[in-house]
């Protein structure tokens, strides 16, 4: 299909049609730019986070079955309860092991102290702010 779609279409290559799109704006300086490690990470346990809810679905659907639990007197029931507390207590092993290996703290920045010296008088500046308030 892409190679019909190739011979059907029109070839009419500009200049425009070579250049990067940026949000309507032209770019500007180079698109390799490197990032902290720490997106790389954050966004890989997101996704592994976020694939599990694709497990959830045809859980709660399959094993919510209410015919399926009545012909085999709750068995049923008891069955998807433990797997899916199975399946949580694997994620959540995950969850404590990367939170022990420190992928999930940001490095804290440390607020020094400002050791600018105002040539104004500090009383000089309480007595404005109580005019004004």
């Amino acid at each position: 299909m892409l190679g019909v779609a190739k011979l059907l279409r029109p070839d009419k290559p500009t200049f425009e049609k070579g250049t990067t799109y940026e949000s309507g704006e032209e770019t500007e300086g180079n698109a390799i730019i490197s990032f902290n490690i720490r997106f790389y990470i954050i966004a890989l346990i997101f996704l592994l986070f976020e694939v599990e809810l694709v497990f959830f679905f045809p859980w709660g659907t399959v094993f919510g079955n209410a015919e399926l639990i009545e012909s085999t007197n709750g068995q049923w029931a008891w069955y998807a309860i433990g797997e899916m507390f199975i399946f949580i207590f694997i994620l959540a092993v995950g969850l404590m092991y990367a939170w022990r290996e420190g992928h999930l703290d940001w490095a804290k920045s440390e607020q020094e102290k400002a050791s600018f010296e105002a040539k104004v008088p500090l009383k000089a500046y309480e007595a404005i702010n109580k005019k004004y308030q």
